[in-house]
């Protein structure tokens, strides 16, 4: 259920890091090799990106396949970042279908991409006036945005709400990348540019290496950071 991806480094290209690799996020959207609920993820898909021009970031979302999507193919080429968050989605049963319901989701200088589902009734209503989109995903994220810092342990409070809660949850700031492993796959790559944070290995690298379930994964200049949930 939806796949997704960041990068924090060197300027990378959005072609080099979603379209070009042999599993990477284009082959994610029809077919994962990881992916343990789904099989397809033709529900639309995301990128956010930083520039330095501005705090937020720039977004682009699409309420369609992303291998159909001819418009990214042609620009993805054109434009690098040194940090990049994007997701394709396989939407949750009886949720929105439109582009508000694409990750990533945008608040303050901030975006995320949650894979997984998540009650939206254990979430606070405080939750639900900033949120884009009425489904799980983006009420989820406009709950932990509001507090980027509380990622894990806002993670921790939802899934012991609903123990049947899958919270995969990626982040970034443009600085720093934060995810957490709670019911999916999570595998992290370092590389002498920069690191891969990712649903599943988007190469067949020796170098990745898979997060255990129930964990926080924090990445920033300092390095790769991986405790406990």
């Amino acid at each position: 259920m939806c796949r997704h991806t960041a990068w924090l480094g060197t300027p990378a290209s959005l072609a080099g890091l979603l379209l070009d690799r042999p599993h990477g996020l284009l082959q994610q959207s029809w077919a994962p090799r990881r992916q343990r609920h789904g099989t397809v993820n033709a529900d639309g898909w995301g990128a956010a990106w930083w520039t330095g021009a501005r705090a937020e970031p720039a977004r682009w979302r699409r309420a369609a396949p992303l291998w159909a999507d001819a418009s990214l193919a042609s620009v993805a080429p054109h434009v690098a970042a040194g940090c990049v968050l994007a997701a394709v989605r396989d939407a949750t049963v009886g949720m929105p279908a439109d582009e508000t319901a694409c990750a990533p989701f945008v608040r303050g200088g901030w975006a995320l991409s949650h894979n997984g589902r998540v009650d939206r009734s254990v979430l606070p209503a405080s939750a639900w006036p900033d949120a884009e989109s009425v489904c799980d995903s983006a009420v989820l994220a406009s709950w932990l945005l509001a507090a980027p810092d509380e990622i894990g342990p806002r993670v921790r409070v939802a899934g012991e709400a609903d123990p049947s809660a899958r919270l995969n949850v990626l982040a970034a700031d443009g600085a720093r990348l934060v995810a957490t492993v709670w019911g999916d796959t999570l595998s992290v790559l370092r590389t002498g540019d920069g690191v891969v944070v990712a649903s599943e290995p988007h190469d067949d690298d020796p170098r990745w290496e898979d997060v255990p379930d129930r964990s926080l994964v924090e990445v920033d200049a300092a390095g790769v950071r991986v405790s406990p949930l």
